[in-house]
């Protein structure tokens, strides 16, 4: 799994037993009703054009990335999402691909050290959980 950065062209090897935990949880429709003057529903229906979440969670006892990776994530995460920047390719496994931001209306990145403390060096392991929306 990788992704890549639009607006720099860098990529970011990402473990490939990263789950899409959100995968099955979002439908393109969307639907407002509410109730006319003379009584009758009203229903407006059309399809999502984009906000699909993409979150990728890692096992605890996989997936795996280190301080480096995270910290990278942290400062692409940091970008506002315009025309030219904030943009990304994730490429998954199964080779589907899809352009994506991160969810700056939530936690973007949790990361926490496998050990549970310590996890300075560049090098250490933390366990991962990344939220991104496509675009």
């Amino acid at each position: 799994m990788q992704l890549k950065n639009l607006s720099t062209g860098a990529t970011l090897l990402l473990p490939d037993d990263l789950l899409w935990s959100d995968e099955h949880a979002w439908t393109p429709a969307v639907a407002s009703t509410s109730y006319l003057i003379t009584g009758a529903l009203l229903i407006q229906s059309a399809a999502r054009q984009a906000g699909r979440p993409i979150t990728l969670v890692g096992p605890a006892d996989m997936a795996w990335v280190t301080r480096a990776t995270v910290e990278q994530l942290r400062l692409w995460a940091a970008v506002p999402v315009s025309n030219a920047t904030g943009r990304f390719t994730l490429t998954l496994t199964d080779a589907r691909s899809f352009t994506v931001a991160f969810r700056h209306t939530e936690t973007t990145i949790e990361a926490e050290p496998v050990l549970g403390f310590g996890g300075y060096l560049p090098d250490e392991w933390y366990r991962l959980t990344i939220r991104l929306m496509e675009i």
